[in-house]
């Protein structure tokens, strides 16, 4: 999993390109029908296929058929470029509207509208958003979340952190997800023969007892569908309790 992180170019430089502001459009270069969209598209086409990590600014001019250097006039390099294709996939996410639906089916909604961003790019749940995006496509997302908790009875701070707590979860369950398609196989296959060696059942007998049932249950030892739902029916109880209150 990348550890990339959003906002990391320059501010003012990549406001302008986020908003396409006609002062970021390239001075200078041939003329060959590039856009800064199109470049986006490059790029996340090559990290939805290899990896954020294989998104080079080369790679991305390669997949283009341009010199690596008429790219950079129009994007100044890869830290804007990441803030571009973040903000890209969220503006085309999907969004249900939930109005007139319970607070907790809407909010089920996000948190699904959220895991499949990350199941269609996965690099997006790698990136550390600590610093937002600001762009159309961020602003459009958290405007269209935020409906989501519309008439409860909090105040807009813990509208916020209701809204990033939930995020949070599904981020994380995206994050295992990865994780286990990326490396669950090759793990057991290495860690079997010497488990079976040295495994005392005895000496665990709640590990052995609870571990058997919960892989029998789930086919393997950790189900990444099972994890979401019973962990988001969790997190929508505890926002229960918060309204409540």
């Amino acid at each position: 999993m990348s550890t990339e992180r959003s906002g990391a170019g320059d501010p003012a430089r990549t406001l302008r390109l986020l908003w396409r502001d006609p002062v970021a459009a390239p001075k200078r270069g041939p003329r060959q029908g590039l856009t800064i969209d199109a470049v986006v598209d490059a790029a996340t086409a090559l990290a939805d296929a290899e990896g954020l990590e294989a998104v080079s600014m080369r790679r991305v001019a390669q997949a283009l058929g341009v010199a690596p250097m008429t790219l950079y006039t129009y994007v100044p390099g890869k830290a804007e470029l990441l803030d571009l294709m973040l903000d890209a996939a969220y503006a085309r996410m999907p969004r249900e509207d939930t109005s007139g639906r319970p607070w907790r089916e809407r909010l089920t909604v996000v948190a699904e509208e959220n895991l499949a961003l990350y199941r269609t790019h996965p690099w997006a749940a790698g990136i550390a958003t600590n610093r937002p995006v600001l762009g159309p496509g961020q602003l459009a997302k958290y405007e269209h979340e935020l409906s989501a908790l519309d008439d409860l009875d909090l105040d807009d701070v813990t509208l916020d952190d209701a809204l990033a707590f939930l995020l949070a979860f599904v981020r994380s369950c995206a994050q295992a997800a990865a994780a286990q398609q990326r490396d669950d196989q090759s793990w057991w296959d290495a860690s079997e023969p010497l488990l079976a060696r040295v495994f005392d059942e005895k000496a665990y007998p709640r590990a052995v007892r609870v571990g058997s049932a919960a892989g029998q249950a789930h086919g393997s030892a950790y189900d990444p569908e099972h994890a979401f739902r019973f962990g988001l029916a969790r997190v929508l109880d505890g926002l229960a309790a918060l309204v409540a209150g």
